[in-house]
């Protein structure tokens, strides 16, 4: 695999550097960020078509394992990347497993975990590659980095009427980064799943049901906590699943 992933710029029009701006500041203040789809979609400069080739990837995710012990039906890929705030460039490191720092995830802090890598052509992809240098822009507001550590993770959460999907089984808490994102690509048959951010002392900043596909929620991790409830088949005869992108940034 070519781990030279190439070089990302900065929006270049109006709109976008508004819409960036306006996340930066609500990250800066309350700690939390809804983008809408829109400008989402505008900052990416991603069209319907690749973002339906973006979207595709998400049928070829693997079974967490991790997850099904607890009874949840989770599929996910894991991918480290590096990026440049000066120079904007991306590349891809070498493949790990998967460690939360401790005192964060109660459920798995300080455990190797290891998941399948992304595929060549989901690392390859320009809007992944646009994602990430978007949500570079926006850590910039939380914190100063020489590089940024990027930690990326296409998850499906898969619920039936014999159990619901728990998105977030672990309960509220911190993944340990400076910003913490849910880029949504889709979600078919299913209900609930509600995303919120909340204080350490449990007050609620922002709660939002992802509905919209591109729909981007952002986050503080340093000065908040955040949770998902359950995924619920609307139709019980039909499975449901949600497709979200979680990527998390701290100062490498």
């Amino acid at each position: 695999m070519n781990t030279d992933t190439g070089f990302l710029f900065p929006p270049a029009d109006e709109r976008t550097r508004a819409a960036e701006a306006a996340a930066r500041a609500a990250l800066a203040g309350a700690g939390a960020y809804l983008m809408p789809p829109a400008d989402v979609l505008a900052c990416l400069g991603a069209d319907a078509s690749s973002w339906a080739r973006f979207a595709a990837h998400w049928q070829d995710l693997t079974q967490d394992e991790y997850a099904a012990r607890r009874g949840t039906h989770r599929l996910r890929r894991y991918g480290h990347f590096s990026l440049s705030p000066v120079t904007g460039e991306l590349r891809l490191l070498p493949h790990t497993v998967f460690v939360q720092p401790g005192k964060t995830n109660p459920l798995y802090a300080s455990v190797d975990r290891s998941f399948d890598p992304l595929t060549d052509d989901f690392v390859a992809d320009p809007v992944l590659r646009q994602v990430i240098g978007l949500l570079g822009r926006l850590a910039g507001a939380l914190d100063v980095a020489e590089w940024w550590s990027v930690k990326v993770h296409p998850f499906r959460v898969v619920a039936t009427a014999e159990g619901a999907g728990q998105p977030s089984p672990e309960g509220r808490h911190r993944d340990g980064v400076s910003l913490v994102s849910s880029l949504l690509l889709d979600r078919d048959n299913a209900a609930g799943g509600e995303s919120t951010v909340y204080t350490p002392e449990g007050d609620e900043i922002l709660s939002v049901t992802l509905r919209e596909p591109a729909s981007l929620l952002v986050s503080d991790d340093r000065s908040t906590l955040h949770d998902v409830s359950p995924v619920c088949p609307v139709d019980a005869a039909r499975p449901a699943h949600r497709d979200v992108l979680v990527t998390t940034l701290t100062p490498g």
